[in-house]
């Protein structure tokens, strides 16, 4: 497969809207529809079609009708193991460090302040070393890996007269991250973070943050990943950056979105109960008139502006109010609690929030990873986490990177920035 091969990545069962509806005997909008939702990915053609996989509209019209279809989720996991080395920063409950343990990255040092979270790290990984401390307190000289990782807080640094430069950025977290990679030298630094950091303080959070990089000698590309499209059952976005020391002749590789996406109803089959947050009586009430994916706009109009409240009045579609997720749509994306009602994530049937342990399948978490702390202070853990199998995907990437492998058909070639200002990749 070539380059123009890869980027296009038009599988020879692609077919058009007109193609597609006429093959399901559905309407062309019902195609249109199920790609706004996100439940199917369109292709591009070389002329500039958008073109679908028929097996996979297939499914996904099979999985509406309520008919059998294959149930995609599971915990990925690599059957080898290699000696690729990792060092994490913020490494949080663990959902980057499991992927990639999954992908077959054997971890060097994982640093967290967060005590549940380190508890939750020690009790389901005693062989990983987990130090608890401000990671400004850490000496990581003493370490050597091939990666660093670090999902690093976006703060805005200091403009006024500066450089933009590594000491601009003393008193982040991106800063400790920076003094890990001038420390240790890895070959390949990883920085994970929400896609608003594109446009974080007019984006010269980031510019500072790719200069920083290149300063310390690495070339950089980065790139947003949905979750949705890399077998977790979420519409989660997340920043990828992804710098190589410049003394290594290795390509930047990036997963490739896949053609499927996981439904809700595919992750939590057979899922173990759990503890979880309770609606109060009035909120029940509210949630027993919304229908599987809908919100708010389905309450009768009296109890709209009961539950609303002042929000009723203020612009935007509001479409996390009242929200009851769908059974065969991907969730959306989790938060720090499943109850804030701003962000609600009722579960599609039962009237209550999404419990610990189904919070924990929408984050392809397996299911014998036990999270510690107060209920609160679990579903933020699990909120705050990247998804396993996006880490592990990611994770790949990295190995086939170390190793120089030809680029399999599920990964991408990303060149470095050379406009980075302008957050150019290609």
């Amino acid at each position: 497969m070539n380059i123009e091969q890869l980027r296009v990545g038009i599988a020879s069962s692609a077919v058009t809207v007109s193609e597609a509806a006429k093959a399901l005997d559905v309407s062309p909008d019902t195609i249109r529809r199920w790609e706004k939702k996100g439940l199917i990915k369109a292709l591009r053609s070389a002329h500039n079609y958008r073109l679908f996989n028929l097996d996979e509209i297939t499914r996904i019209n099979n999985k509406i009708c309520g008919h059998a279809v294959e149930n995609k989720y599971k915990v990925l996991k690599s059957e080898q193991s290699t000696s690729h080395s990792c060092i994490e920063l913020f490494a949080g409950c663990g959902g980057m460090a499991l992927g990639f343990g999954n992908a077959g990255i054997q971890h060097v040092l994982l640093n967290e302040l967060n005590g549940d979270a380190v508890h939750t790290l020690r009790a389901n990984a005693p062989e990983w070393n987990v130090i608890k401390a401000d990671a400004s307190s850490v000496d990581f000289s003493k370490y050597k890996a091939d990666i660093v990782e670090a999902g690093f807080p976006c703060q805005s640094f200091s403009y006024a007269g500066k450089k933009m430069g590594f000491e601009d950025t003393r008193g982040t977290l991106f800063f400790e991250f920076a003094r890990c990679l001038k420390e240790t030298r890895p070959k390949i630094a990883v920085g994970e973070n929400v896609r608003g950091l594109l446009r974080h303080n007019g984006g010269k959070t980031l510019n500072t943050m790719i200069s920083v990089l290149m300063q310390l000698g690495y070339r950089v590309a980065y790139k947003v990943l949905r979750a949705q499209y890399l077998d977790v059952p979420q519409k989660r976005e997340r920043l990828i950056i992804v710098a190589v020391r410049k003394d290594v002749d290795i390509p930047i590789l990036f997963p490739k979105e896949q053609d499927y996406t996981i439904s809700v109803r595919e992750a939590l089959a057979n899922c173990p109960d759990s503890e979880g947050q309770a609606y109060s009586e009035k909120k029940k009430r509210a949630f027993s008139h919304v229908p599987p994916g809908g919100y708010w706009r389905d309450l009768p109009e009296k109890l709209q502006a009961e539950y609303m409240g002042a929000s009723l009045y203020l612009s935007g579609g509001r479409t996390g109010m009242a929200r009851r997720l769908s059974w065969d749509e991907p969730c959306l994306t989790l938060t720090c609690s499943p109850a804030q009602k701003q962000t609600e994530r009722c579960h599609p049937e039962k009237t209550r929030p999404l419990t610990i342990r189904e919070y924990a399948r929408i984050q392809t978490f397996p299911d014998e990873w036990d999270f510690h702390g107060s209920i609160s202070s679990r579903y933020k853990q699990i909120g705050n986490a990247v998804p396993v199998n996006l880490a592990f995907h990611i994770g790949r990437c990295l190995i086939a990177m170390l190793e120089n492998k030809a680029i399999p058909n599920d990964m991408e070639i990303k060149g470095p920035l050379k406009q980075h200002g302008q957050g150019h990749i290609f």
